[in-house]
């Protein structure tokens, strides 16, 4: 047997057999999230309904990881529930809750969280109930055992706890990550929840084309020799770039210097970084009015210092530009929603991370040679 087209026994070897694991079996995961989500339709939508009529506005929150999932999930929310959404990371939240939590206003908190032991995921909650009178609570997590999951909430509150394999056992979120935006995603379209399974099979298979037929592009991608990368991505794939900057940056243990930024945003300053040692990613939206950005923007960067290699990801053939490699998932657009696009496209930056942190010769399962970074952040201090 074999994960990321590597053996078993290599993988154990080389400290990387969960993390490959991990990385491999997130398609199936998402149709077993799907699966959950509908058997908990009953309880999940009046909730979701109920809070809907009451609240001002939604905060998205976590930290790190979790925290970006938010981004990819905040303008479908917001057009969906016609409620005001921001992202808010907890550890934002925690030092400046009078910044975003309002007394007067019904608020609700949707926290994601792997563990949900971290410190300040359970004071963010903590600080909603005591600075609004009305703060609901969603918690999405992968530990039934976790701090979150166990809380005892003020006011009405659901927890949505993801399939035992989300809860990934590697240093780096994964599945659990992918899983968390998944069900998030799908909460939103509760009340048709049951007409998404084509969408939920087409990630699906989206997934599996990346683990599969672009594989081998991505090792060899993987194996150049850039020191610092460039993720960007518009809208959703904003949240995709951000998380893929994090992921490929903690797997390298910090050889690699990763950002992150918005295709306009981009051009604003942030371009100085590109040099003949840079990895350009493009996460391409699948909606014709965004993309004619994206398109201009990779049209630009033959101004200015070139990069080492530029490698994109795509639902459909962009015929208009022409770079080093361009992952294709299908012929056409729109077979899935842009938001829900994001579930899939974020393999690129957990494959890419993966092979790196082999070819730097670290242990992609636990890459931090220096305890700099942990699973469960430690040492932090709730004043």
């Amino acid at each position: 047997m074999n994960y990321l087209n590597m053996d078993v026994a290599d993988l154990k070897v080389r400290g990387a057999i969960e993390t490959a694991m991990e990385i491999s079996g997130q398609p199936d995961l998402w149709v077993e999230i799907y699966d959950k989500v509908l058997s908990e339709e009953s309880r999940i939508a009046p909730f979701i309904e109920a809070v809907f009529k009451r609240a001002g506005k939604i905060i998205l929150t976590g930290a790190g990881t979790s925290a970006y999932i938010g981004y990819s999930v905040e303008g479908e929310l917001q057009r969906k529930s016609g409620i005001t959404t921001v992202s808010v990371p907890t550890t934002h939240l925690v030092s400046h809750p009078q910044d975003y939590f309002e007394e007067s206003v019904p608020t609700l908190l949707i926290s994601f969280a792997r563990s949900g032991n971290s410190p300040e995921s359970v004071a963010a909650v903590k600080w909603g109930d005591r600075y609004c009178r009305e703060c609901y609570h969603l918690i999405i997590t992968c530990n039934p055992e976790g701090s979150l999951a166990k809380h005892a909430f003020k006011s009405s509150s659901y927890v949505f706890l993801l399939p035992p394999k989300a809860n990934d056992k590697s240093l780096a979120m994964t599945g659990s990550y992918s899983g968390m935006l998944l069900s998030a995603l799908l909460m939103t379209h509760i009340k048709e929840v049951g007409s998404l399974e084509s969408t939920v099979q087409t990630l699906r298979q989206y997934g599996n084309i990346i683990l599969g037929k672009h594989l081998p592009a991505l090792t060899k991608i993987a194996a150049l020799p850039f020191n610092r990368v460039v993720f960007l991505g518009s809208g959703p794939h904003f949240g995709t770039a951000t998380e893929s900057h994090l992921k490929l940056q903690e797997l390298t243990d910090g050889q690699v210097i990763c950002k992150h930024d918005s295709y306009l945003g981009f051009r604003h300053g942030p371009k100085a970084v590109v040099n003949e040692h840079t990895l350009m990613v493009y996460y391409f939206s699948n909606v014709r009015e965004v993309i004619r950005y994206e398109i201009d923007l990779v049209k630009g960067m033959k101004e200015g210092r070139k990069p080492l290699f530029q490698l994109g990801i795509s639902e459909m053939p962009i015929e208009e530009i022409s770079i080093d490699e361009l992952l294709v998932l299908s012929d056409k657009a729109g077979a899935v929603s842009e938001a829900f696009l994001t579930v899939s496209t974020i393999l690129l930056g957990q494959v890419l991370g993966f092979f790196k942190s082999l070819d730097a010769g670290l242990n992609p399962d636990s890459p931090s040679a220096s305890g700099a970074i942990s699973r469960i952040v430690k040492g932090v201090t709730i004043y």
